[in-house]
């Protein structure tokens, strides 16, 4: 497996997604990648829907977008190979180091670019861009969608998976609505603004992709679950972790903190299966070609 090489190093970020990259290069990003094997599981009945939804082919060339600590990436890497090529372009310092080691664990010789995809300086090279929930925090998604296409070839075609809406996502909404009470007072939230459910409304992300130049453009919807952990008090540490609960209860002091984790470990319980604990997870499978 080799790559076209495409630098290591953030080269160019956009003003207006400073805010983002300041985020993922922080104590979320941080925590991202520590807890990297985690997050794959809670993902994992996703992923294994979204990358036959792309469907690499062997000897193609492949982009992931937002691909943090490169598990995506690594599975696509190895649905194009022996003779496909495989990169991943990630604004977090910390992600991107986890999937250079693991790259290099498995002897993968996979591009990961530190870039802000919004503006990089793409080549035509690549048969499919994809993304697993990369894409959604842009601060012009348009714009963003547009430089993105530049990457692909001649015929080359987009696949991406993100969220519906917040009230849909019950893993991310139910904690929420447990924990209120006990937060901070939150600002209304822009449902437009960059974060992990700007594209829950269909109408508008067909419009952005149309704007951006694609056409044929697909949007399906998906239910899924997220598997939060074997017990109740894995999945509500969890949500203390990872997600919105995790950005609203970031200054809570830790007796704060201990309650939330048991409002929410009650407010979890109706999901608690053999197999962990799984609540509806609700997402678009996005396709469309360059």
């Amino acid at each position: 497996m080799h790559s076209e090489p495409m630098g290591t190093h953030m080269e160019s970020a956009s003003p207006l997604n400073e805010q983002q990259i300041e985020y993922w290069n922080g104590a979320a990003g941080e925590k991202w990648a520590r807890l990297q094997e985690r997050i794959d599981l809670h993902m994992n009945a996703i992923t294994d829907r979204a990358i036959p939804f792309a469907a690499p082919a062997p000897g193609e060339s492949v982009l992931d977008i937002g691909c943090g600590c490169g598990t995506t990436t690594l599975l696509l890497a190895m649905k194009v190979a022996p003779e496909g090529t495989a990169a991943g372009v990630d604004i977090s310092t910390p992600m991107l180091n986890v999937a250079r080691a693991r790259a290099g664990a498995q002897n993968a010789n996979i591009a990961f670019v530190e870039a802000d995809a919004s503006v990089h300086d793409f080549q035509p090279v690549f048969d499919l861009v994809f993304s697993r929930f990369g894409v959604m925090f842009f601060a012009d998604p348009a714009a963003a969608f547009a430089n993105i296409r530049k990457a692909l070839a001649p015929h080359g075609r987009l696949a991406f998976v993100c969220w519906r809406s917040l009230k849909e996502n019950l893993w991310a909404s139910v904690p929420m609505i447990a924990a209120l009470p006990l937060l901070p007072p939150q600002e209304p939230m822009d449902p437009y603004a960059p974060g992990p459910f700007a594209f829950a409304e269909k109408i508008r992300l067909e419009g952005m992709l149309e704007k951006a130049g694609y056409s044929h453009i697909r949007i399906d919807a998906f239910d899924s679950t997220m598997n939060m952990g074997e017990t109740l008090e894995d999945a509500a540490e969890e949500m203390l972790n990872i997600g919105p609960l995790a950005r609203a209860s970031a200054e809570v002091d830790e007796p704060t903190r201990t309650k939330i984790s048991d409002v929410v470990a009650a407010a979890l319980a109706p999901y608690q299966t053999p197999s962990g604990v799984v609540p509806p997870a609700a997402c678009w499978l996005v396709g469309a070609n360059g």
